[in-house]
Formats: structure tokens, C-alpha cells, sequence
């Protein structure tokens, strides 16, 4: 017999680290070392602050290259990683770094944004805590899922898969336990970052109720 699920929920507490960049060298030295928190902070806050709204998904990294330093092509480059191919923040990194070095290693001189207008790296802390949920069965998980927060969700989704190094999200991990393969399948091919999060709840909902 499986397990029960328990539900979670989290808040981030945003801060600003003590590093910022006003070129494109700069930029890629401090994604080499800022914590994976702030990668992560980079590349997500759009998917929960703007869950009402279509998630093309925001990339702090390229819109600055764009807006600010103008470097439209580089910024293009950037903006079209697609997060859902990094299974952990390291390799998301590494990513990133990838493209900057190639950039950076044609020896074009390095753009300077307007004073004022430097790059600042920021982070957030994720606390975790526990929601007034527990599902024992595939139908109590059902309706729990119709009631939790956005907030709820997003960590069971995105935050365990990528931030937390699992591999697969939450809910898929919990169905195969109680051998519900089929649903599990099809909720990992989700493309989370296709979806607003109240999108997504419905999808996962209707996934459920054509299996079951």
C-alpha cells in the first residue's frame, strides 16, 4: 500500500545579493557563482508572480541583455533556452554559461549599459510548509487538487523538479507509487511552462478524471 500525499505550500522571501554586472562578461561571471537560488529566481519568479497570465516564460538573463544592453541577438539566444530540457539548476547554469562564453570569445567588445541600469543579481529563500491536505486515494487527490493554493502547486511542480534536483515532478512520483502509471506518464510529458498555473490545475484535473 502506498503512502499518503501530503501537500505542501511555500512563500519566498526575495533579497538582493551584493553582486551586479553592467556588461555581458560581468553577467557571466556572476552566473558562475551566485547561488542556485538566484539562478532559479531568474529563470521562475515570472511562472508564480504572473500565474493569471499566458507564461511565455520570463528570463531575466536575456531581457536585460535585450532591453537594456540591446544586444538583440545575444538576448534571442538567452531568452530561447528552454528550461524544461535542464533537469537540475546546475546544468540550467551551465547552460547560460555556455552561450555567454561562446559570446564573450569572439573577442567583440563588451557593451556597457547605462549607469544606473547594471544588472542585479537577487535570490529568494523558500520556506516550506506543510498545507491541511493529505490524500490516501486517487479521488481524494482529485478534489484536494481543485482547493490548494497556486502557491501549493507550484512547488509540487516546479520547485521539486528542478530547484529541489527531482527528477520527475511530485504528483507523477506519487502516482506510480499507488500504480497509476498511465496518469503519472502523461502528467511528466506536461509542459509545465506552457500553462498558467490555474491552466495547468485543470489540466492535471481532466488528465485524472479521462483515466480514471
Amino acid at each position: 500500500m502506498s503512502e499518503p500525499f501530503y501537500f505542501y505550500t511555500q512563500f519566498n522571501l526575495v533579497e538582493i545579493l551584493n553582486k551586479k554586472s553592467k556588461n555581458v562578461m560581468e553577467l557571466l561571471e556572476g552566473i558562475k557563482v551566485v547561488p542556485d537560488s538566484s539562478i532559479f529566481y531568474h529563470t521562475h519568479k515570472f511562472l508564480e508572480q504572473h500565474h493569471y497570465l499566458l507564461p511565455e516564460p520570463a528570463n531575466d538573463f536575456a531581457y536585460w541583455i535585450s532591453d537594456v544592453l540591446e544586444e538583440n541577438t545575444l538576448g534571442e539566444e538567452i531568452g530561447s533556452i528552454d528550461i524544461i530540457d535542464f533537469p537540475s539548476i546546475k546544468e540550467l547554469r551551465n547552460g547560460f554559461i555556455k552561450i555567454l562564453k561562446e559570446r564573450t570569445n569572439k573577442g567583440k567588445p563588451a557593451r556597457i549599459c547605462p549607469e544606473g541600469s547594471e544588472f542585479h543579481f537577487m535570490a529568494c529563500k523558500t520556506f516550506i510548509l506543510p498545507a491541511p491536505y493529505v490524500a490516501h486515494d486517487l479521488e481524494e487527490f482529485k478534489e484536494i487538487l481543485k482547493k490548494i493554493t497556486k502557491s501549493s502547486l507550484y512547488f509540487h511542480i516546479f520547485e521539486a523538479r528542478i530547484r529541489l534536483g527531482k527528477v520527475d515532478n511530485d504528483f507523477s512520483r506519487w502516482l506510480r507509487d499507488l500504480g497509476k502509471d498511465k496518469i503519472a506518464a502523461e502528467i511528466s510529458r506536461l509542459d509545465p511552462y506552457t500553462y498558467t498555473l490555474e491552466g495547468l490545475r485543470e489540466k492535471i484535473i481532466s488528465i485524472i478524471c479521462k483515466e480514471n
